[in-house]
C-alpha cells in the first residue's frame, strides 16, 4: 500500500492505519458472526462481548479504578457541557477554570442548570498560559470544579491536573480531556469525572467516553432526561438507550492498537506517552528556532496534541496550505476563531509525520526567504 498523505485534522481525526484495515476486513463478518457490527443488535452477545471487550482494554489501559464507571454515551463533549451539570450540580454552585473556547462554552452552558462561576481565566492574555492554581478564587460550596486539561483550538494543556484538596476544596475535579485522552496517564486520585468524544484519539466520531466515581452517581436534576442519567445509564451498561454500536467497536479496536504499543522499555499509554513527548519536541524546536514561524503559547503549558502556529508574513498562508497538500500534508489550517495553522499531531500520527511536516516547514521557509 503506498503511503498515505499525513492528516493533521484536529477532529474528527487520524486514525491508526492497521484498526482501519481490520474495520475494513471485518465489516461484512465479524468474527466468523454472519454480520457486520453495524447490522448487530446492541443487546446481542456478539456486540455485547465487543463492548465488555472495549470497557475492559480501557479500564486497564488508563488504569481507571474499581470505583469508577467507564460509560459510552452520545452527544459529544458539548453535549456534556449540559449533562454534567444535569448529573452534578444538584442545582448549586459550580467553578470554571476559562483557559480557552472549550472551557468558555462549558461554562456558558452550565448556566442553565447552575450558578456557574468562572474562578479563573486566562482571557487577558489571549489563552496563552494557564491561571496558576493557587490564584484560582474557588467558591467555598461548589459542587464541582471544571477544567478543560486540553484546549484544542488554542494548544494550551494542563501537564499536571490540579489538586483540589491541597488548594483547600473538597468539590470533585471535572475534566474535559477529550483531545487528550490517551496519550498520557491520568492521576485518578485528583478527578471525580472525566468526558471526551472519541473523534481525536479513541475513535470516530458518534461515541462520548465518561469515566465517573460512584460516589457521584445518583445525584442527577429532576429535568435530566433519563438517557442521559448517569446512574441510569450505568445501571444498564451503557445500554439503556441504543449506543453508538459502530464507533464503539472502533474505539475497542484502537484501544487493542493502543495496547500493542511499545516505546523502549514502555508500553500502552506509558508508550504513547513518550512517542508523544518526542513528536510535540521536534515541531516545537523548529517553530522557536525559526525566524518565519511563532508559536505564541507559554513553553510550560503546550499541548502536546494541538500544535498552532503562525506564519510571521500571514499573506504567505494560502501559498503554505497548497503546498503542504501536495506534499501530502491534510488540514493544517487553523480553527477559524484564531487564524494560522494547527498541526495536531494525536496519537495516530506517527513520528515521521511530524519529520515530514518540520521539513516541508524548513523547506517553505526557504524558498520564501
Amino acid at each position: 500500500m503506498t503511503q498515505r498523505p499525513y492528516n493533521f485534522s484536529a477532529g474528527p481525526a487520524a486514525m491508526p492505519e492497521e484498526v482501519l484495515q481490520q474495520a475494513a476486513a471485518e465489516m461484512l463478518d465479524w468474527n466468523g458472526s454472519g454480520m457486520g457490527v453495524v447490522e448487530m443488535s446492541h443487546r446481542g452477545k456478539e456486540f455485547m462481548s465487543i463492548a465488555a471487550q472495549a470497557e475492559a482494554d480501557l479500564r486497564e489501559l488508563l488504569s481507571v479504578p474499581s470505583n469508577f464507571r467507564i460509560l459510552f454515551m452520545q452527544g459529544g463533549g458539548l453535549a456534556e457541557n449540559a449533562i454534567v451539570p444535569l448529573n452534578l450540580s444538584r442545582g448549586g454552585a459550580v467553578d470554571f477554570v476559562v483557559t480557552g473556547s472549550w472551557s468558555q462554552k462549558s461554562a456558558k452552558e452550565a448556566r442553565k442548570y447552575a450558578a456557574s462561576t468562572v474562578i479563573a481565566s486566562n482571557e487577558a492574555d489571549g489563552h496563552t498560559s494557564l491561571p496558576v492554581p493557587g490564584s484560582w478564587k474557588l467558591s467555598k460550596d461548589a459542587k464541582y470544579v471544571h477544567i478543560c486539561s486540553n484546549e484544542t483550538i488554542h494548544g494550551v494543556e494542563f501537564h499536571e491536573l490540579p489538586d483540589l484538596k491541597a488548594l483547600g476544596s473538597l468539590a470533585p475535579l471535572v475534566i474535559d480531556f477529550s483531545s487528550h485522552v490517551a496519550s498520557r496517564p491520568v492521576d485518578w486520585s485528583r478527578v471525580g469525572l472525566a468526558f471526551g468524544g472519541a473523534q481525536k484519539n479513541l475513535g470516530p466520531a458518534g461515541v462520548t467516553l465518561v469515566v465517573v466515581r460512584e460516589d457521584l452517581l445518583g445525584q442527577a436534576l429532576s429535568i435530566c432526561p433519563s438517557a442521559f442519567d448517569y446512574k441510569t445509564v450505568a445501571d444498564n451498561g451503557s445500554m439503556y438507550n441504543t449506543p453508538p454500536t459502530y464507533s464503539i467497536y472502533m474505539a475497542g479496536l484502537v484501544f487493542q492498537w493502543l495496547k500493542r504499543q511499545k516505546e523502549g522499555a514502555f508500553t500502552g499509554i506509558a508508550a504513547m506517552e513518550e512517542r508523544n513527548i518526542a513528536k510535540a519536541t521536534l515541531l516545537y524546536n523548529f517553530i522557536d528556532r525559526s525566524q518565519f514561524y511563532v508559536n505564541k503559547v507559554a513553553k510550560d503549558c503546550r499541548s502536546r496534541m494541538n500544535v498552532p502556529f503562525f506564519l510571521r508574513d500571514e499573506s504567505r498562508n494560502d501559498a503554505f496550505l497548497a503546498g503542504a497538500k501536495e506534499r501530502g500534508l491534510l488540514q493544517l489550517k487553523g480553527h477559524k476563531s484564531v487564524g494560522g495553522m494547527r498541526a495536531s499531531i494525536y496519537n495516530a500520527m506517527p513520528l515521521a509525520g511530524v519529520q515530514a511536516l518540520v521539513d516541508y516547514l524548513r523547506d517553505f521557509e526557504k524558498t520564501s526567504a
